[in-house]
């Protein structure tokens, strides 16, 4: 399984369809085909059946005249530009304006190529006037719901998406720890996270639990798939818990009742204990009745203002 794995990770894309280059710039297959015509500011190749195809140079290219054309500067000045004179224009402009749109796009790049250090260089950048709470919810997130479309189109596959996740959970990581190194200040409550059974995607519950350290609170985190009986450990050694969890694929909308059921009996265990409750799949509950001390809430920000 792990060679497999491996196998498609260093499976680089480095041909790119010109839908590929629309969903990831953002301008229409028409507008490029225009530049390209017009303008002559991309040079792809042909497949036998005439389609054109473009390589990882032709993407950044594209890239950085985006970030230009949306500030201000015309395609027919762009075009009339030297090669090397894009890229040193985008980093001004990136330097003056700290431009979100060039940062995401360098965040892409460093996905499709697996390239780690282009990550961490921009990443890094970041740090320089952005402190982690701010680059998660203007860099990480839009990225991230960016990237669940370029999913859904087929322009990226699951493995660049599991590569950019796992440099974003290490950086979570990282800034947990350094947080969760000093004693908690808050000590009225313990929050303890997991994600229910057969859930593996804990991006935002990792995110929950950087935020709660932050606010000084001690947390236990436990990470995928734990089945509710296994939680009735924690009850033995504290009464005070808040139960946080995270559902994006499970349980399901319809096994959301007899999952909520279930946890309450174990909350009857401990009556001064809450389940919170986030993710996908509680976004339709509504204001229908939940058993006792049993919470939803419809985003990360809401809960964090909630505590």
């Amino acid at each position: 399984m792990f060679n497999v794995y491996f196998k498609r990770m260093n499976n680089v894309k480095t041909s790119f369809s010109i839908r590929d280059m629309e969903n990831l710039s953002g301008i229409k297959a028409h507008t490029i085909r225009i530049w390209e015509k017009r303008y002559n500011l991309f040079s792809p190749e042909r497949t036998d059946t005439n389609i054109r195809t473009y390589n990882l140079t032709s993407l950044q290219k594209l890239l950085n005249v985006t970030l230009l054309y949306h500030n201000g500067y015309k395609i027919s000045k762009i075009a009339k530009l030297e090669e090397g004179k894009i890229p040193a224009l985008v980093k001004d402009i990136v330097a003056q304006k700290s431009e979100k749109s060039h940062i995401l796009n360098s965040l892409k790049l460093a996905m499709i190529n697996f390239d780690q250090s282009l990550f961490l260089k921009t990443y890094n950048g970041l740090l320089a006037d952005k402190n982690f709470t701010e680059i998660f919810n203007q860099v990480f997130i839009p990225l991230l719901n960016e990237l669940g479309l370029l999913w859904q189109t087929n322009t990226i596959s699951p493995a660049h998406e599991h590569f950019i996740s796992n440099l974003i959970k290490q950086k979570i990581y990282i800034h947990t720890e350094q947080l969760q190194m000093e004693e908690p200040t808050n000590s009225d409550k313990v929050f303890v996270l997991f994600l229910p059974e057969n859930e593996i995607h804990e991006l935002g519950l990792l995110y929950v639990n950087y935020q709660l350290a932050a606010m000084g609170y001690k947390t236990i985190y436990l990470g995928q798939t734990m089945p509710i009986d296994s939680l009735e450990d924690l009850i033995k050694y504290y009464n005070n818990i808040r139960f946080v969890s995270y559902f994006t694929v499970s349980p399901n909308k319809n096994d959301l009742d007899e999952y909520f059921t279930r946890f309450k009996d174990l909350l009857d265990k401990s009556p001064n204990s809450k389940l919170y409750a986030l993710g996908y799949q509680i976004q339709d509950i509504g204001d229908q009745k939940l058993p006792e001390h049993i919470e939803t809430f419809k985003s990360i920000e809401q809960f964090i203002s909630s505590i």
